[in-house]
């Protein structure tokens, strides 16, 4: 089953349950699908890592927005985004923990042969393509930065 067949089969049972935050967070995800298949240079399909990276930047997208509401004491606003995002999160894949992280980059950096902070870029790089979905460009970036700062 597809994200786009999984979203229209939750948004039934959301509009009867008159689940405004589930229905917003399931609206953003439909719509974000429909822009990457009408985007220019599509072939009209979506395929599992394009669905993951529209879900990571929907997901994105909220925790931001929650940051700057938060500053603004807009707590109405939090709410509302705290709920969309929980819709988000959900068809996500599951994260990894700090551990599991920090196991998998220590092993991409002895196996590239990287020793100094300046040769970053190259480990982020292969960390991203290897962890994709599984956890955010932030997460990992920090990660590899303490690894090789001797952390």
């Amino acid at each position: 089953m597809t994200l786009e067949e999984k979203i229209m089969s939750e948004m039934k049972p959301a509009m009867l349950a008159k689940n405004e935050g589930a229905l917003r967070g399931l609206r953003a995800i439909k719509g974000a699908i429909i822009l990457a298949k009408t985007e220019k240079g599509s072939d009209g399909t979506v395929n599992e890592e394009i669905e993951i990276k529209i879900l990571q930047k929907l997901a994105k997208q909220r925790k931001e927005s929650i940051e700057i509401f938060q500053k603004e004491n807009r707590d109405d606003l939090v709410k509302k985004e705290l709920e969309e995002l929980a819709v988000i999160e959900k068809f996500l894949p599951q994260q990894m923990s700090a551990d599991e992280l920090r196991e998998i980059i220590k092993g991409i950096i002895s196996q590239m042969g990287v020793t100094s902070p300046a040769e970053m870029g190259k480990v982020i790089g292969a960390a991203n393509k290897q962890l994709a979905g599984k956890s955010d460009g932030k997460s990992i970036s920090e990660m590899v930065k303490q690894l090789l700062a001797g952390g």
